[in-house]
């Protein structure tokens, strides 16, 4: 592996895309520690430690939500909304393409409908960076956002003070979108995965420390859980299943083509880590609403009820039953979108292709989905069981170790597999050998 890397290095125009990531990763951390204009950073970085601290569904939510902005959220720094308007955005136009027909052919048109698709999820991560700044503000002046913090969080609180604040948020969050698809055209690939990891990668150390100084016991038994996770994380995500293909041999003008046989690759995990991404800043939404609505400790509305009880506290049992079916729910979604069967056996009737005992067409088209169908529901269920299962042996210390949790630990495992392979691809392009062999 040591000499996989030193082989990247030497590669120009490798070593360009790593050195361009790890800059752009730079400044993320960068603007994830800055504090936005008007905010006292001092009173807001032992408020957020209390609030982390704290017990019950606050301090989950807290965790979750600061968790995948690399702690830049209980700081309101600069990137403090982080890439969850873009995540929302992508959620919001991939259910689009199955609602709207527009959308749907938009989608089959290729790289140019891709790009009208993507200059809408773009146009919708402005107006939710715009909404969800605005929320973090008003939670921030009003009190709301660390509770128990008796400093005013905002030493401007004048409208003009909190405009501003307002839009430096919004700022970030549309600027880390464009970080992430500079990563992704120009980098090493995975961008909006990368940052995400980045993120969960900048807590570890914080969050190992917490645990640690609650006992070694406490933090041997989450450390020996954490490798069993990742052990059982690595093996399924190699796991593929190989659907034979024979293509029969053809003539084109004096050359013979055809006659070999290879294998369509269907991965166990086919829609990787995108459904508990998905899931994750779902679950989110309704807590920032019932925080929004709250009434400082008046008589709670109905629905903050419903939302404090069942989708805020990471270890409770009505959270856990959502969380776990919205991730399967999609899975299937994303696997779906991505993988047509239809369009596979077009693509393999075209070029001579079969698959050995079934016939070419409508029966392929039955066979690809059947398999996928079975595939898509052991991959469901391995991502639910990973991200969920922590939760029920650590209880309420789920809370206090979030970035050890299944989400996190899948997230990080499955984006370096990923990166791992597109920078391999890159160097057996060049006749180098990969990380992986």
């Amino acid at each position: 592996m040591l000499s996989a890397f030193g082989s990247a290095f030497r590669t120009p125009d490798l070593r360009r895309k790593i050195l361009f990531t790890l800059g752009l990763i730079v400044l993320y951390r960068l603007g994830a520690m800055m504090p936005s204009p008007g905010v006292d950073f001092k009173v807001v970085q032992q408020c957020s430690a209390d609030a982390l601290g704290g017990d019950g569904d606050a301090a989950g939510v807290y965790t979750l939500i600061n968790l995948f902005s690399g702690g830049a959220l209980l700081q309101l720094s600069v990137f403090a909304i982080g890439i969850m308007p873009y995540i929302t955005a992508s959620i919001i136009v991939q259910l689009l393409t199955v609602v709207i027909p527009k959308f749907e052919e938009l989608r089959k048109e290729g790289q140019s409908g891709q790009a009208k698709m993507t200059q809408y999820t773009r146009y919708i991560t402005i107006a939710l960076a715009l909404l969800q700044s605005t929320g973090f503000v008003a939670l921030a002046n009003s009190g709301n956002l660390l509770r128990g913090c008796d400093q005013p969080i905002l030493a401007d609180s004048s409208i003009f003070g909190l405009v501003v604040t307002t839009l430096v948020m919004s700022a970030g969050g549309v600027l880390l979108m464009w970080f992430g698809e500079l990563i992704t055209e120009r980098g090493v690939g995975n961008g909006m995965s990368l940052l995400i990891f980045i993120s969960i990668g900048a807590g570890l150390p914080t969050m190992g420390k917490s645990i640690l100084d609650q006992g070694g016991l406490k933090f041997t038994l989450i450390m020996l859980a954490v490798l069993a996770i990742l052990v059982g994380v690595v093996f399924i995500e190699q796991g593929q299943r190989r659907i034979p293909v024979q293509y029969a041999k053809r003539m084109v003008g004096r050359r013979m083509y055809g006659g070999t046989s290879t294998y369509l690759p269907l991965k166990v995990n086919q829609a990787g880590v995108i459904p508990v991404i998905f899931a994750s800043s779902l679950l989110y939404l309704p807590t920032l609403v019932a925080q929004l609505t709250s009434n400082n400790g008046t008589e709670e509305h109905w629905w903050n009820k419903i939302i404090n009880q069942y989708l805020s506290n990471p270890a409770d049992t009505g959270y856990i039953i959502i969380y776990f079916l919205l991730i399967i729910f999609f899975t299937y979604f994303y696997v779906a979108i991505t993988f047509n069967p239809e369009e596979r056996a077009d693509e393999m009737k075209k070029y001579g292709g079969f698959i050995p005992g079934i016939r070419p067409g409508r029966p392929t088209v039955e066979y690809l989905q059947y398999v996928l169908t079975r595939i898509t529901l052991v991959g469901s269920l391995y991502l639910g069981i990973i991200t969920v299962l922590p939760n029920f042996f650590l209880g309420a210390a789920a809370t206090a170790s979030m970035a050890f949790g299944g989400t996190s630990i899948l997230i990080i495992v499955v984006v370096a597999l990923d990166t791992a392979k597109q920078i391999e691809s890159q160097l057996l392009q060049r006749n180098y050998e990969g990380f992986l062999r």
